[in-house]
């Protein structure tokens, strides 16, 4: 995984050593006895001297990667047309930093303790582990993971409506490659994810906004947040004319039957409100959400959506719904940046459904 930092490189006939200490050689060869041998004999009398040696599996062959120190002088093209004498092609020939050249459970250790401590620069840590020029993070709807640029391009669902995508010109992702990297976004959604306490956002303004579940001790609270919203807002999240919530709801809010009751909030005070009710005969749980005016856009209802959605799957459920008013798209919208796929209930308007694709959303 994250062994060694590389840089691209042009190969032009006669070119010297660089100023490397070594040098990262991708060789795909055929699968067979004696090839390996030779090319190390071939190496041998280059006078390079191997440091490092991976196997990636690959389509009609392997793709040995052989990390070398190689001898003073030792033009690149030298070295490629002696690989390419003994019948293999050799793909890439960048420099690598002998500083990094540790062992692959190490690696992974390592890349998955600094994901775990620094969530916020999983990008980087995946561009290590891929030895990829670049990572980076864009909404799910903007990923496009069918565009793979012969291999030089990969996507990687976050999990949380947004994809990480990785590029690499010097040599195409192989598969044992990718699967290292599917492991470790997976276990940062897993870390993410823990449905058995609270999160905090990671807000750019520094705002300490924490999602949990709400408790019978939180009635006041709930309270205070359904007098500080708008007639419009309560509006579109109860469908009737209402001032305040009657304090006979107050309880079913923060406990529904069943269901689960999720707050968003900052301080002393609850910003938002989402619920999570599963259906009596199985069908699709319904979702409902409430954000204070002066928190509107600002990514509550998203976290809140986002967060239903994962403890919906935690618990079994494969669709959710949610009852909207003709002409509100604001629930649509924050469905599609969580990456739920909604659609309209067939004769039903006013009903969305969100499928739940896979074990985790």
């Amino acid at each position: 995984m994250e062994t060694y930092r590389v840089r691209p490189i042009e190969i032009h006939p006669g070119e010297e050593t660089a100023a490397a200490s070594a040098w990262r050689v991708r060789i795909r060869v055929d699968d067979r006895p004696g090839t390996l041998a030779r090319i190390a004999i071939r190496l041998a009398d280059l006078e390079c001297n191997i440091l490092g040696l991976s196997v990636l599996p690959v389509p009609g062959g392997v793709l040995d990667e052989i990390v070398l120190r190689p001898a003073t002088g030792l033009p690149r093209q030298l070295l490629i047309d002696a690989i390419r004498d003994e019948g293999c092609e050799c793909s890439a020939v960048i420099d690598a930093d002998l500083a990094e050249l540790v062992d692959p459970a190490t690696a992974t250790l390592t890349a998955a303790k600094r994901a775990v401590e620094e969530p916020g620069g999983l990008a980087e840590v995946l561009r290590g582990v891929l030895a990829a020029d670049v990572v980076t993070k864009v909404p799910s709807i903007e990923a496009n993971p069918a565009r793979t640029e012969g291999g030089h391009r990969a996507v990687f669902p976050a999990g949380d409506g947004t994809a990480f995508v990785a590029r690499r010109r010097w040599s195409p992702f192989v598969e044992l490659e990718l699967s290292r990297a599917v492991a470790l976004t997976g276990l940062m959604t897993a870390v993410r994810d823990n449905v058995t306490g609270p999160i905090v956002l990671d807000r750019s303004d520094g705002a300490a906004v924490v999602l949990r579940k709400g408790v019978p001790g939180d009635a006041e609270a709930v309270s205070a947040l359904h007098q500080r919203c708008s007639m419009t807002t309560l509006f579109h999240r109860y469908h009737t004319g209402m001032r305040a919530v009657p304090r006979r709801w107050l309880h079913r809010l923060l406990m529904p039957p069943r269901g689960i009751s999720l707050l968003a909030v900052c301080g002393r005070d609850v910003i938002g409100l989402g619920q999570l009710i599963p259906s009596a005969d199985g069908g699709a749980a319904e979702v409902s959400l409430l954000v204070e005016d002066s928190w509107q856009r600002q990514g509550i209802g998203t976290a809140l959506l986002t967060r239903l959605a994962v403890l919906a799957v935690a618990n079994g459920e494969r669709e959710l719904a949610a009852v909207c008013l003709p002409g509100d798209d604001s629930l649509y919208r924050t469905a599609t940046r969580v990456g739920l796929r909604p659609e309209r209930a067939p004769g039903d308007p006013g009903t969305l459904r969100f499928r739940l694709p896979g074990p985790r959303v």
